[in-house]
């Protein structure tokens, strides 16, 4: 949809909330939102999201349409479109815009048909992203890497709760983690993780389920590190399932958190247990890390 740039974020916060599939903003003059930089106020911008055919599809479209119309009172030039794409078409748009990314001190993210001669201490990660969330443009899931890096010691287990494309299960399993349990609702985007894990040689490490983490009977105290790459709302819900199962000298990296919601999600976390240690912002995009018997 087009808009100009001031409604950027209601609009994505709009599609964020009910879409659940990522947004694009495209703005000529090269705005990118992934790193970080802060759009014209002057200039009209494109807002996309994709929603999945399915039986919810209604329901979604009703719900942005509503939020959408409510803004449209405030400035009249805000339009709403659709197109249906098919996957084909969804999955090679993604290879116009994901070049080859280095994070941190070594982590370096190669789409799959892209050409890379790794140096001795990268850790190069294969990826292939299809229709599921996770390439690692987007800031807060360039955090959670960073804090992976920093944290995470060989041997550790870890728990990866939506991991979309596995993009952090398999950094996990590379920088030496033990096992690594990824959950995702999505199961498209369960079958491009599972496959984006067979492509980095670590399958025996990483095992990606489909499902809802919060309906799941995990053991209580069983991983060292627990990495939510989600959304305020649902680490907010979640607070107390997550911290039954870190265990007791865990960490917790909460990710996908706008600025404005940080107190809150701050607060769910403490009333769960958790007390907060670190914290990392990118653009309007926050990270913490969590423990819960004041480690670090």
């Amino acid at each position: 949809m087009n808009a100009p740039s001031e409604y950027v974020e209601p609009i994505s916060e709009i599609f964020e909330s009910y879409a659940k599939a990522g947004v694009s903003v495209e703005q000529k003059g090269g705005y990118n939102p992934d790193e970080g930089e802060i759009p014209s106020h002057s200039t009209e911008v494109t807002v996309r999201t994709y929603v999945r055919k399915n039986s919810n599809l209604a329901d979604i479209r009703s719900r942005i349409d509503l939020g959408i119309r409510l803004l449209s009172a405030l400035s009249p030039t805000i339009s709403l479109s659709e197109r249906v794409l098919d996957e084909e078409e969804w999955e090679h748009a993604w290879e116009k815009h994901f070049d080859i990314l280095e994070i941190g001190e070594n982590i370096i993210i190669v789409p799959a048909w892209k050409q890379y001669t790794p140096k001795k201490a990268d850790v190069v990660i294969t990826l292939n992203p299809g229709m599921a969330f996770g390439t690692g443009h987007h800031p807060s899931t360039v955090m959670c890497l960073k804090y992976l890096e920093e944290l995470l010691k060989p041997g550790m287990n870890v728990l990866d709760v939506g991991c979309g494309s596995a993009i952090l299960s398999i950094a996990a399993a590379k920088l030496g983690a033990r096992n690594v349990f990824g959950i995702e609702i999505d199961p498209v985007a369960v079958k491009i993780a599972k496959s984006n894990s067979i492509n980095n040689l670590v399958q025996e490490n990483v095992e990606v389920i489909q499902g809802d983490f919060t309906s799941m009977n995990i053991p209580v105290n069983s991983y060292e590190i627990v990495v939510a790459n989600i959304s305020s709302k649902v680490i907010s819900e979640s607070a107390s399932e997550l911290f039954s199962v870190i265990d007791p000298g865990g960490i917790l990296i909460a990710s996908g958190i706008l600025s404005d919601r940080e107190v809150d999600v701050k607060d769910n976390l403490t009333e769960a247990g958790f007390s907060v240690k670190k914290r990392m912002n990118e653009g309007d995009w926050v990270a913490l890390v969590a423990t819960i018997n004041n480690g670090l």
